[in-house]
């Protein structure tokens, strides 16, 4: 990729990466961190990004790996703090938050990320497969038990007081 191509790659995938990683993280400021290294990363390594003909999908990936050792050096302090006798901070759910983010939230990290690269990011269960390392059943599996979750967290309690009366 030249500058212009990669500029023009840059301008035409951050917002819907953002977006995608977003969905997968629950933290839009994080989601934003992860995405802006791995495209700085991505710079250095822009002749092969051309090759490979998926740069979208190396940008997201290396997002997504990006997010774990953020999320695992956080866990590492946070157990050093708690070893320390520090008290924990923990932040209560803003009034931004929605059910769809929240019951997300809920989900396992794999069926999340799952979930999220097939109906954010249109891959098929082939291509989730391949970027994931996983193979084609489990991320069946993972899409079923996700949408399960999903519907039995998500159910509106209106109609649940509805069909109780």
């Amino acid at each position: 990729m030249t500058v212009e191509e990669f500029e023009e790659f840059y301008a035409l995938t951050v917002a819907r990466l953002t977006g995608q990683l977003y969905v997968m993280l629950g933290d839009l400021h994080e989601a934003q961190d992860v995405v802006q290294e791995a495209f700085v990363k991505g710079w250095s390594r822009r002749r092969q990004l051309d090759r490979d003909g998926r740069p979208e999908a190396w940008i997201r990936t290396v997002a997504w790996r990006l997010a774990v050792s953020r999320w695992r050096f956080r866990r590492r302090t946070a157990e050093a703090w708690h070893s320390s006798g520090a008290p924990p901070h923990v932040e209560g759910p803003g009034p931004e938050s929605v059910a769809l983010v929240e019951a997300l939230r809920l989900l396992p990290a794999q069926q999340r990320r799952t979930m999220t690269l097939h109906y954010v990011c249109d891959l098929t269960v082939e291509q989730i497969a391949g970027e994931t390392g996983l193979s084609a059943s489990t991320v069946k599996t993972h899409l079923a038990r996700g949408r399960a979750a999903l519907s039995h967290r998500l159910q509106d309690p209106r109609l649940e007081e509805a069909h109780g009366a």
